[in-house]
Parts: C-alpha cells; sequence; structure tokens
C-alpha cells in the first residue's frame, strides 16, 4: 500500500471521529435545556398529608398511616387539603376514615371524623358489623393496657349450683377477634401531647355482628365478661383455625390469599368455644354439671338420662372418680344415694 492511501484512510478516520463526537456534543447539549424546562413546569408546592397505605372505611387514624409529601403548588387545595404548616403534630391520630383513601392519596377534611362530632362511631363500624358496650375492671381488662384498635377475646365466667349445692364453676372463650372501639369514651390511647396513657375504665365499646351482639348482651347477665388481649401478629393462626373449622376455602392465587388474610384479621369468631372448668384447676372442684331438677323432697328418687361417663363430684373426694360407665345411662338419685344403671340393664 502507497503512502497516498495510507493518508486518506487516515484522514477518513478522523472526519468520521469528529463527527460522531460533535453529534454528541449536540445532543446532550439540546437535552439538558428540555430537561430543565420539565423540572421548572411543574413546581412543588407545600407538604401535605397523604394515606401511606389503601384507608378503607371505618380505619381509626394511627401515626404510621399517614406521612407528609411535597405536591406540586397548583394542585394543592388550602380549605381542603391538611398542610404541614397548618396542622398539628398527631392532632389527626384518632380520627375515622369516612370515605375510602387509596394508598398515596391526599387527606381531606370530608374524608375524616373526628371524635366527639356526630357519626363518629357510626363511621367508625365496619359494613354490617354493630358495636356493643360490656362493663369491666381493672382485672377483666388487663389493667388497662386494652386500647382502642387493639383485638380481643370475650371470656365469661359463671358458676352453675346443682341440687347438692355444690357450684360448677367454668369459663368459656365465647368470642374471639373483636375489634376494641372505645374505652370509656376514649377512642385513642393518646393524652392531649400525644403520647400513650394507660388508664383505667369501667366500659368497653366492641366492634360485633349483630348475632355476637346478641351472645353478648346475654353473657353480661350470666356471669363476668374478661378481656383478653391477642397479639398483634396472629394471622397465620387464625387462618389455619378458620380453615380446619371449614369457615373459608383457600383460594389459589397470592392475591386471593392476601384478601382473605386480611377478611380473617378483621372478623370476629363465635364457632369455637372453649371451657375449663374449676376440676381442670383443682382436684377439689367439680366438673361435670350438676344435677338439677326431682320432685323437691330429700327421700324422693331422681332419675337423669345422661351420655358419657359418670364422675363423682361430691364434696370432700380428694380426686374425681373413675368412669363406671362409658355408654348411655340412667343415675337414679334416692336421697344422698347414686346408683348409675345403664340403659337396658336392671
Amino acid at each position: 500500500m502507497d503512502g497516498k492511501k495510507l493518508f486518506l484512510i487516515i484522514g477518513a478516520l478522523v472526519v468520521a471521529i469528529g463527527a460522531a463526537f460533535g453529534v454528541n456534543t449536540l445532543m446532550r447539549g439540546s437535552a439538558t435545556p428540555q430537561s430543565q424546562a420539565a423540572a421548572a413546569a411543574v413546581p412543588q408546592g407545600p407538604d401535605i398529608l397523604v394515606a401511606t397505605r389503601a384507608l378503607p372505611v371505618g380505619t381509626i387514624i394511627t401515626p404510621d398511616a399517614v406521612r407528609y409529601q411535597a405536591w406540586p403548588q397548583a394542585l394543592v387545595d388550602d380549605k381542603n387539603y391538611f398542610l404541614r404548616e397548618k396542622t398539628a403534630n398527631g392532632s389527626l391520630v384518632g380520627t375515622v376514615v369516612r370515605n375510602a383513601i387509596t394508598a398515596g392519596e391526599p387527606l381531606t377534611q370530608g374524608a375524616l371524623v373526628h371524635p366527639g362530632e356526630r357519626g363518629f362511631l357510626a363511621a367508625a363500624l365496619g359494613p354490617g358489623m354493630r358495636a356493643v358496650t360490656v362493663s369491666v375492671s381493672a382485672q377483666t381488662a388487663v389493667a388497662g393496657f386494652v386500647f382502642p384498635g387493639d383485638r380481643v377475646d370475650l371470656s365469661l365466667t359463671q358458676s352453675i349450683t346443682g341440687d347438692d349445692d355444690q357450684a360448677l364453676y367454668v369459663t368459656d372463650t365465647i368470642v374471639r377477634n373483636l375489634r376494641v372501639l372505645a374505652t370509656d369514651q376514649r377512642t385513642t390511647s393518646k393524652n392531649a401531647d400525644g403520647k400513650d396513657e394507660v388508664l383505667t375504665y369501667a366500659l368497653v365499646t366492641l366492634e360485633v355482628t349483630p348475632r355476637i351482639a346478641e351472645k353478648i348482651t346475654v353473657a353480661q347477665v350470666m356471669g363476668k365478661l374478661s378481656l383478653v388481649l391477642r397479639p398483634l401478629a396472629e394471622d397465620t393462626a387464625e387462618l389455619e383455625r378458620a380453615i380446619a373449622a371449614g369457615e373459608v376455602k383457600v383460594p389459589e392465587d397470592a392475591e386471593g390469599e392476601k384478601r382473605l388474610l386480611l377478611e380473617i384479621k378483621s372478623r370476629p369468631s363465635d364457632s369455637d368455644v372453649t371451657s375449663t372448668t374449676g376440676g381442670e384447676v383443682s382436684p377439689w372442684a367439680r366438673r361435670s354439671k350438676p344435677s338439677t331438677g326431682g320432685n323437691g323432697g330429700g327421700s324422693g328418687a331422681r332419675a337423669d338420662v345422661q351420655q358419657g361417663p359418670v364422675y363423682s363430684d361430691r364434696a370432700g373426694s380428694a380426686a374425681p372418680a373413675a368412669p363406671v360407665y362409658s355408654g348411655p345411662s340412667v343415675r337414679v338419685v334416692r336421697g344422698d344415694q347414686v346408683s348409675v344403671v345403664p340403659v337396658g340393664g336392671k
């Protein structure tokens, strides 16, 4: 290759490199003013309160449910939005969502109901739910450590006395997973300074279904009601219980399972009643249902038909006796003498 051809090739390369560099510089120079113009076209305005997650109707606002975010000045509504400089810190905690709010959406004045305002408690209730109030004490309300928004189980303690005057003491967990709406007339655990304050109270208002409201109303005249505080992380255990009881069907998709967990978390249940009797606590206490009825005389005879084992629960026995018969039987009482006759026997 002679020198003339080599010189032409090198010159062509230099021209190509210079052209590419010039085009690249021109493109970058034209993009920079456009980016600056776009940024200047939407000036950021003041900080306003927005929802950090979806807030359905009836949600009680907590500190982690909202946050401040800069909003375009042209879209800010000073009369309806909660601006940082015009909203006291923690002033919205304890308010209730009246209209559903999506994640990232600004909170508005009309979307929230404040405690003490008309319709506050009704707004806090979920669709189809009711509010019922029960009497409690420091002992039956976890020493005041149950706050609005917590979840509790409800236990009923009562004594049942039979003809032998020996009472059966029993505690039943009658309802699970109830949401606490208010303690006395407080709908938040915060005091005037915005700090959590533990106080004793005499009344607790719970969110229930109409059927559970009837059960609780009857339970209040039967014995003493106690609140049992539930842990925050109970979703999985409650879902497994509901599946085992046949109350729900497991969806196939992940989104459906998420909705199911949310439903289980917010739904009270009265289908799984558990009981503990005095005989399970002390061998001196009765563990079976006492006999009632008869002709009112001590020398007469009384017959009670029963299914399953018969236990001795007379006062003074050191421990419950072994079952004398495990099938259907008739227990005959003559004064203080008791005999058990199997059905079909003599």
